[in-house]
């Protein structure tokens, strides 16, 4: 059996992809970067590193192999031996179309973070306080808070760095941003004084720091309730 996990709830996908591990006491873990038709075979036919395992998992196959002249045989060889193993990989990303056809014939399990998520950091705007908070707790019913407490500080991040008119020295963050993803969000920046989106960004700052050491006084979803009520 050959099954591909990806999506963009990468926290979700991942668990998912370990907790299949877990399962199973002969699995066999590669990066992407330690796969090639050689050691495969190994693993396959007998050459002592597999034994009697029949569970291989590999990571960021297709991520890290786009540009290789070797995918296609690897992928056709994993196929040819899905029916006799459990092959399991994992992207740590939401896949394009092109790339998902690359495997025919492996059952797909898509992790996809709800649209509520981006109805919430789309709605980041003074004034929006109400709104906000009614997202968040739409969305935490079928997300962890944590994931959208790190989805909420790397937004107004990149809002506060957007919001600077030198974005010369910029971060990775919004270096990956596609144009159009750029230019949303400057719009959505332009709503604040950079005096508002610091200050927000010291509260996210000071309740990360309250969750990491134990020191919150109340539970994560209620501190990030109040700090919403302020936006």
């Amino acid at each position: 059996m050959l099954t591909l996990i990806h999506g963009s709830d990468t926290a979700s996908s991942r668990k998912y992809f370990l907790d299949e591990k877990q399962k199973v006491n002969d699995a066999v873990l590669l990066d992407a970067d330690n796969v090639n038709l050689t050691d495969l075979a190994q693993l396959f036919d007998g050459g002592g590193l597999f034994g009697e395992t029949q569970h291989l998992f590999i990571e960021q196959l297709l991520t890290k192999k786009k540009k290789n002249a070797d995918l296609g045989d690897i992928l056709k060889y994993l196929e040819k031996n899905a029916p006799e193993h459990t092959i399991i990989l994992w992207e740590g990303k939401e896949l394009e179309k092109g790339s998902l056809n690359l495997i025919k014939t492996a059952t797909v399990k898509a992790f996809k973070l709800p649209q509520s998520l981006f109805q919430f950091l789309d709605s980041i705007a003074p004034g929006n306080g109400k709104l906000l908070i009614k997202l968040f707790r739409q969305t935490i019913q079928t997300s962890e808070p944590e994931m959208v407490f790190f989805m909420l500080i790397r937004q107004v991040r990149i809002l506060l760095v957007l919001c600077e008119t030198d974005t010369s020295e910029t971060i990775d963050e919004v270096k990956r941003l596609a144009p159009w993803q750029k230019s949303k969000l400057e719009k959505q920046a332009k709503q604040f004084k950079s005096e508002q989106l610091l200050t927000l960004y010291t509260q996210l700052f000071h309740i990360e720091v309250g969750q990491k050491t134990g020191t919150l006084s109340s539970p994560v979803d209620s501190a990030i309730d109040f700090l919403l009520a302020e936006v």
